[in-house]
């Protein structure tokens, strides 16, 4: 089993900045892949950015450019750096992790990002 705990959400108005993090614990070693989705309300959970343990980077065509993923593939914790964010950015932001031999996935409890005035 794998833990994720993340922090660093809370409100921000439309143009800031924010940090999330997120550390796993527990069998850890299996991980390959960590990232981050997101879930605002009445929509669907969507990949916002994922990394490798090679260092391999994807993000969403809607947070590329404003959002920067980061991670120590060793220690199993993960950032976004979300930059000139805007108010469709707000959501709930999950943690995730996906492990191989066998395929899981896992995600955090969440931590809300909300942009407003």
């Amino acid at each position: 089993q794998v833990q994720l705990v993340e922090s660093g959400g809370g409100l921000v108005q439309p143009g800031g900045s924010l940090r999330l993090s997120c550390a796993a614990s527990g069998t850890i070693f299996r991980i390959n892949t960590m990232g981050w989705y997101r879930q605002a309300p009445g929509k669907q959970r969507e990949l916002v950015a994922t990394i490798t343990n090679a260092g391999s980077i994807n993000y969403a065509d809607s947070v590329r450019g404003r959002f920067t993923i980061s991670g120590d593939s060793a220690k199993k914790t993960v950032y976004l750096q979300m930059n000139t964010l805007k108010p469709e950015d707000t959501a709930v932001y999950y943690c995730n992790a996906d492990q191989g031999n066998p395929w899981r996935r896992y995600y955090g409890q969440g931590t809300q990002v909300t942009v407003s005035d």
